[in-house]
């Protein structure tokens, strides 16, 4: 008796303990390292690079639908993951525009921003096809670069390219490659900034894919314990179905 109640006990424990880390983990998951411990890529100090190109626009298909893509500049960018939206084409405006192939939108910080800023004084969201922020910090909206933050519409139609983008999380240093363009299918079309020192409407990178790359991904204490909490949980719920299987907690 004494033994099913030790086991019992440790089992309800570690549900209690699991649930309450898993929920913390979860709720502070995207919190930055502050700006003097954060370890930046180099790539990701730089600005990103754009040249004109040569290049005819052609067609895709994807899903049935019928893309003309307009490549305007080539165009390579590193950056740190601020916010993001996956899109499947699904829902949204992206199902009704019938829009296969913007996968995700990433909104990414380089330079001062990526290394300096306290990007946990910030509140960064993106929209469907927008990116967000918001501080109270006059210091650190002081010292924050509007032309060192980017929403870049990812398109891509490769499909080991798409898998990449699909598993970018926030805090993620990235680096992306190919062509700012305009695209367009039967219902309308979209197109793209060429400078990073535009804002509001239209003021978003359209780039179709060529190379896609994670350099780095944020691990903080934070998502530390979400990942414990899972584990947790995943353990008290195995042995709970063994105790019960075997009679032991009846």
């Amino acid at each position: 008796m004494k033994q099913k109640t030790t086991l019992y006990s440790l089992v309800k424990w570690t549900f209690y303990i699991s649930v309450i880390m898993g929920a913390v983990g979860f709720w502070f998951r995207n919190d930055f390292p502050a700006a003097n411990e954060r370890i930046i890529d180099p790539q990701v100090a730089k600005e990103p690079l754009q040249n004109k190109v040569n290049k005819e626009s052609f067609k895709l298909m994807r899903n049935g639908v019928v893309y003309e893509v307009n490549p305007l500049y080539e165009y390579e960018l590193s950056g740190l993951v601020v916010s993001l939206n996956h899109h499947d084409g699904k829902y949204g405006l992206h199902k009704r525009s019938e829009d296969h192939i913007n996968v995700a939108d990433l909104c990414v910080v380089w330079g001062v921003n990526a290394k300096q800023v306290d990007l946990n004084e910030f509140d960064f969201w993106n929209g469907e096809f927008t990116c967000n922020y918001l501080t109270k910090n006059s210091l650190q909206a002081r010292l924050f670069k509007d032309n060192q933050l980017s929403n870049n519409h990812l398109v891509a139609v490769d499909e080991f390219i798409r898998e990449k983008i699909a598993d970018v999380k926030v805090g993620d240093q990235i680096y992306l490659k190919g062509w700012l363009s305009e695209y367009r299918n039967h219902l309308g079309s979209r197109g793209t900034s060429i400078t990073r020192d535009d804002t509001g409407n239209g003021a978003c990178e359209t780039i179709y894919i060529n190379d896609f790359k994670i350099l780095d991904s944020m691990q903080t204490s934070w998502r530390t314990m979400y990942s414990m909490g899972l584990w947790g949980l995943l353990f008290s719920a195995l042995i709970w179905v063994w105790g019960v299987g075997t009679g032991r907690f009846k």
